[in-house]
């Protein structure tokens, strides 16, 4: 993406951004009640299941929707901040890194939904709350050895013929960069040992799990609810599970300090944590942070692991910089 802004150093374009404007009421003084603006990262099956529910929920709202990757989205948050201050009521990250990256320049205001207990604490800060989790795992190409740890991948049996998406483009790769980073045993070395083995880099999540689709690939870092939906369609993969777990990375919610602010934005924020908001996720099979909605499956017997999301923070640029000296930006 054209503009660097903290966290996820951006440094690619999406070649074409959801943005989606249903309606042109602006926020006037105190905060329109009828219209808001949402920044988004989510899929946009997802965001416009929670957006269609919400609007039927409260008659005569429209939420305005600019949808973009993670790199996109900071281009655009940046572009804002350059030209006078965030335009969006309410964003909806994909990873915990970009929303403290938000906090930290005061764009995010305190705020937490109604019942947050309902969520787990892991998920919760005093400024936004994850609403849905991105699971990063392997997909492999039917008929070569799944590996049962990440750390087999660069072994020469996978000749090389690996994907991993790029953590300056994707959310959830700055997530696995994060967690790599600091987990014992890996470390950014592994990264180096992927790339000595001849591993490739790609732009998105999607885009490595094609090229193993393809054939083209053995093996490849992906969404578990994505390979689970292609799966399910006839695509010659096998959903991997490798220790110590599926990767997770919580995509939260928050209200901004936007001038005039809608008064939705609060509204809007809290029906995404609800129950009833994250049933809509989950029915476009997406896992969610309150347990007990049925999302995707997380086969029997599969272990799930997270990072340590303030210590990354406080580190995540240095290991970025270290990542891009291997892999490039």
């Amino acid at each position: 993406m054209a503009n660097r802004l903290h966290p996820a150093g951006v440094v690619a374009m999406l070649a074409a951004v959801g943005l989606v404007t249903t309606a042109c009421g602006g926020t006037g003084s105190g905060g329109d009640s009828k219209a808001m603006t949402l920044y988004t990262c989510a899929s946009a099956n997802v965001e416009q299941a929670v957006v269609t529910a919400f609007e039927k929920a409260h008659p005569g709202t429209t939420v305005n929707v600019f949808r973009a990757a993670t790199g996109q989205l900071n281009a655009r948050v940046a572009a804002d901040v350059r030209s006078g201050g965030i335009k969006a009521d309410a964003i909806w990250a994909c990873d915990p890194l970009t929303m403290h990256g938000y906090d930290e320049q005061g764009l995010l205001a305190k705020w937490s939904p109604a019942d947050a207990s309902a969520i787990p604490s892991a998920y919760r800060t005093p400024d936004f709350v994850g609403v849905d989790v991105l699971y990063m795992v392997l997909a492999v190409h039917n008929g070569v050895t799944p590996p049962t740890t990440y750390a087999a991948l660069t072994d020469p049996s996978y000749g090389g013929q690996v994907a991993l998406p790029s953590p300056s483009f994707a959310a959830s790769a700055l997530g696995m960069l994060g967690y790599f980073a600091s987990a014992p045993g890996y470390g950014m070395s592994f990264y180096q040992h992927l790339k000595s083995a001849g591993a490739k880099q790609f732009d998105s999540p999607t885009d490595t799990l094609t090229a193993v689709e393809q054939g083209a690939y053995k093996a490849a870092f992906t969404l578990a609810n994505a390979a689970y939906a292609d799966q399910s369609k006839g695509s010659p993969i096998t959903v991997v599970w490798p220790q110590p777990g599926g990767i997770a990375i919580y995509a939260p919610i928050g209200i901004t300090t936007k001038k005039s602010r809608s008064s939705l934005a609060a509204q809007f924020a809290s029906f995404a944590a609800s129950r009833t908001g994250q049933q809509a996720m989950a029915a476009q099979d997406t896992y969610v942070t309150i347990p007990g909605i049925a999302g995707p499956p997380i086969p029997a017997g599969s272990t799930t692991t997270s990072p340590d999301w303030n210590t990354l923070f406080a580190n995540y640029k240095t290991t970025l910089s270290t990542y891009g000296t291997i892999f490039g930006s």
